[in-house]
């Protein structure tokens, strides 16, 4: 008997459970599906390195294709689920709908920004969590640029030379530090906007940044980012954004024409439909084996679960933990048919290490009860990732980027055409345009 095992999500945990599996369960016992809504796996430790063109987009990704060996990669949409029957519903880009049967299933749907109802924040905001945003910000801040380096008026100077970030987490952190260092390499080449200057601010709701890691870490951040004139706001928060400005608690009116959200995640909204018990805050429900309250056959890991800790609480969404559950859950599954240990393990990986890359060859990290900052710390972060990367051809490609731009400027190709296709009437160009518009 072949046993049907289906993952939903391809990212750190869902393909890390597919690879496992692979590994641990002979070809004729069992068919693996893998769904997703794309066919590659971001790395998005390294998304800030892409965003400031550090490291080419197409590295920080991973074709799913190259690292599953024997699962079924379906790009499509998981949206409904019959618990009784055994059965997910998914819905494919071209529209067509399809019922999969499974004897076993994975839930590894990951996670969203975090919304919050603010006045413009959905129309002139832009988060920080897919290869797009990151290729988009780039794009904004080689154009921000140019156009102020053009204009006459210095209250759209103003507006294009001011970034305003929100939330000082992880993401937040280092999207801003990496970006603002590449704005910075960037400005020799702008002279009038040079002279103007550039305004970068953190606006964040807590008392302090970095909650993740320790005291003495975050502050070493802090005073590294405001010494590159880097303004940070703790106890503030996000009131408004239209297109020209951004209002903060402070009573203060920023003109920017730049603002990323980065003030957390929550679970993917899609779970609500797939009848799985959920907690307050839309995780799903498992036990320390992973598996979904109530359901045998049923388990959930990574950012959209609700892990226990063996620490304390549950497990924060980081891939350094979804990649540590991953093979639990392949180890249980493998149990539950019969190959294997005879009963399930438990989830007992406790957090070790964590870094911030800070830009200008600097970070914070900690291994254990051990703090690093500054180069060792970034030299430590960049190995680390390094021996992450999923396959080898990647990893290759990331240390070619990384050795490259030792000695070379930064490009400054400004790509936002990319991914509208050229007109085809001949008048269009004559009108001063040669791409569709966007939507």
């Amino acid at each position: 008997m072949a046993w049907n095992i289906v993952i939903a999500g391809g990212g750190f945990a869902g393909a890390t459970v597919a690879r496992t599996l692979e590994a641990m369960l002979p070809r004729q016992s069992a068919r693996l599906s893998l769904v997703n809504d794309v066919n590659f796996l971001l790395y998005t430790p390294l998304l800030p390195e892409a965003a400031a063109g550090t490291l080419e987009p197409r590295h920080v990704v991973t074709p799913l294709r190259d690292i599953l060996k024997r699962a079924n990669l379906r790009i499509a949409v998981v949206d409904a689920h019959d618990p009784a029957a055994r059965t997910v519903g998914i819905t494919k880009h071209t529209g067509e709908s399809e019922t999969i049967p499974y004897d076993h299933l994975v839930l590894a749907e990951g996670s969203i920004s975090r919304f919050l109802p603010i006045p413009g924040l959905s129309e002139h905001a832009v988060g920080f969590k897919s290869l797009a945003d990151a290729i988009y910000l780039r794009n904004q801040v080689i154009e921000t640029l140019e156009t102020a380096n053009a204009t006459e008026d210095p209250d759209l100077r103003d507006q294009l030379l001011t970034y305003v970030f929100v939330g000082g987490g992880y993401a937040g952190l280092e999207a801003l530090a990496e970006l603002q260092d590449f704005a910075a390499d960037a400005m020799e080449h702008y002279p009038r906007a040079r002279l103007h200057g550039m305004r970068w601010v953190l606006v964040e709701a807590a008392d302090r940044v970095l909650p993740e890691i320790d005291q003495g870490l975050a502050d070493y951040a802090v005073k590294e980012l405001r010494g590159r004139g880097i303004d940070i706001k703790h106890g503030t928060t996000l009131e408004e954004v239209t297109a020209t400005s951004a209002s903060i608690s402070t009573g203060e009116s920023l003109p920017t024409r730049t603002v990323v959200w980065t003030a957390g995640v929550v679970p993917h909204p899609g779970l609500r439909k797939l009848h799985v018990p959920l907690d307050e805050r839309g995780k799903v429900k498992v036990d320390s084996c992973l598996r979904v309250e109530g359901m045998e056959n049923v388990w959930a890991l990574g950012d959209c679960a609700s892990v226990p800790d063996p620490g304390g609480g549950v497990c924060p969404p980081t891939a350094q933990h979804a990649v540590r559950q991953a093979p639990v859950v392949a180890a249980n599954i493998a149990s539950a048919i019969g190959i294997g240990a005879d009963s399930p393990i438990e989830f007992e990986y406790r957090g070790g290490a964590a870094f911030v890359n800070l830009g200008r060859y600097k970070a914070v990290g900690r291994i254990g009860n051990h703090n690093f900052r500054g180069f060792p710390a970034w030299w430590m972060a960049r190995t680390y990732h390094m021996s992450q990367i999923p396959g080898p051809s990647r990893k290759i490609r990331a240390a070619v980027d990384w050795t490259v731009s030792l000695p070379f400027s930064r490009d400054l190709s400004e790509l936002g055409s990319i991914g509208r296709p050229g007109v085809l009437d001949p008048e269009t160009y004559e009108r001063g345009g040669s791409h569709r518009p966007a939507g």
